[in-house]
């Protein structure tokens, strides 16, 4: 067996400039300590790819560059060779990160109706990732708020219910949403029914119990989408932390509603929960879990310290991977030098910043951790099992289209760590550096 380890490595403690490239060759051998098994006769879930989100905030900051730092952005997130996003999320209408609220109308009979923010601060945004992805984007579309006059509380914001009036003419406006991307050519995927439904947050939000959610879907949402010939958009469940991703497919999947379901969308916010991710795939082993929504908050986190950025956030992809999902949809894809903009003050880490004063664009180690991701599991990568001898080490593997084995290696701790990969009868060694991450292949 003639098999080369190759690895490329970040070292993440000193940042950008710390990195390089190793290749150690397998030989016969039978450790037992210190082992990364892979075993790839054992697989799950293939991967479909990643993906940002197009926001106000992140279309409104990239208008602001110059062309050759908006090539740069665009080629580093959508060109084949660096991060090949795939998916594009978008909000209906404002949500936080936007400069101010819109709704595309006002009036009960849409004659106001216009995308004329959307058109100036999304798709000019969308339009140039499409062109350095080469392809159509599989866009995602989702609402934080319906219009105000059709909520209890009259107001896009602190939550509110849905009037059930209103039901029919909700429906009718998300279905004018994806036909007016359609008509300008864009691919429009998916979609969920409502960001955050239990949340009542002091910006854009509305709030649905699960049986609110499945009366809307099964009873409005479906005739209307059938309506308008929509009848293809993929609808994703819950949206919102993790935490209770189960309970929500668990009330609202059944024989009467299965088949309008294509999976469940889920944020990170409340901690891990991948058990939380096992149950839904054990009990539907058919419908896909996606990550809609990830991000390092201002207000939770110290947005100096790059590395523990990093690190936190790969570590919930991490183990996102290696508990079923087939998509990881990551916020803003740009955001100013504040963290925002965002009317409520609600900033966030994204993996590329655009100071907006020193007109200068300044990638986050954020980036470069993701990169490793999306160079080891390319869309149409299918998960293979692997095991782990250390906690503070995580590992996830995959075997690529090509048939060529790949993933993922990341070494928590402060010191380095000795590792023996192992594939069948063979083994390679090598010394992961503290707080580091590698993609590697095997060749």
């Amino acid at each position: 067996m003639n098999t080369a380890l190759k690895l490329s490595i970040t070292y993440g403690s000193g940042g950008f400039d710390q990195q390089f490239r190793q290749t150690v060759l397998f030989r016969t051998g039978v450790t037992e300590n210190r082992v990364i098994n892979l075993y790839p006769e054992i697989t799950y879930q293939t991967f479909d790819g990643f993906g940002g989100a197009i926001t106000e905030a992140a279309g409104s900051t990239y208008n602001q560059m110059n062309e050759a730092q908006k090539q740069a952005l665009m080629y580093a997130y959508f060109g084949k060779e660096r991060m090949n996003y795939q998916y594009i999320r978008l909000p209906i209408d404002s949500c936080d990160f936007s400069l101010s609220q819109y709704e595309a109308s006002s009036k009960p009979d849409f004659s106001d109706f216009s995308l004329e923010r959307v058109k100036q601060n999304l798709w000019p945004m969308l339009d140039d990732a499409e062109k350095a992805a080469g392809r159509k984007l599989k866009l995602i579309l989702t609402p934080w708020s319906p219009p105000a006059y059709m909520k209890t509380n009259g107001k896009r914001d602190h939550g509110g219910k849905l009037k059930p009036e209103y039901e029919a003419l909700w429906a009718e406006y998300l279905c004018r949403y994806i036909q007016e991307y359609r008509n300008h050519g864009y691919q429009v995927v998916g979609m969920t029914l409502q960001n955050e439904p239990k949340a009542v947050q002091t910006w854009d939000s509305c709030v649905f119990t699960a049986q609110e959610e499945k009366h809307f879907l099964k009873d409005v949402m479906r005739p209307a989408l059938e309506k308008h010939g929509l009848s293809n958009i993929q609808i994703y469940l819950w949206d919102h932390n993790k935490e209770r991703v189960w309970e929500w497919m668990r009330d609202i999947i059944d024989e009467e509603t299965s088949d309008l379901i294509a999976g469940a969308a889920f944020h990170w916010y409340s901690g891990d929960h991948f058990d939380s991710l096992d149950l839904c795939r054990t009990q539907f082993p058919d419908k896909k879990l996606i990550v809609s929504e990830s991000c390092i908050e201002y207000s939770k986190f110290d947005p100096n310290d790059a590395c523990s950025a990093a690190l936190h956030i790969s570590h919930e992809l991490m183990g996102d991977l290696n508990h079923g999902i087939s998509a990881f949809i990551d916020w803003n894809l740009l955001v100013d030098e504040q963290g925002g903009p965002n009317y409520v003050d609600n900033y966030c880490l994204a993996p590329f910043l655009y100071d907006t004063r020193k007109k200068k664009l300044m990638p986050h180690l954020i980036s470069q951790f993701f990169e490793h991701f999306a160079h080891a599991v390319q869309p149409g990568s299918v998960r293979i099992a692997a095991t782990r001898y250390a906690e503070e080490i995580e590992v996830t593997a995959w075997k690529q289209p090509d048939g060529t084995l790949a993933g993922v290696l990341i070494n928590r701790s402060a010191e380095p760590k000795p590792i023996c990969v192992r594939l069948r009868d063979q083994e390679a060694g090598l010394l992961l550096q503290p707080h580091s991450i590698a993609d590697f292949t095997v060749q």
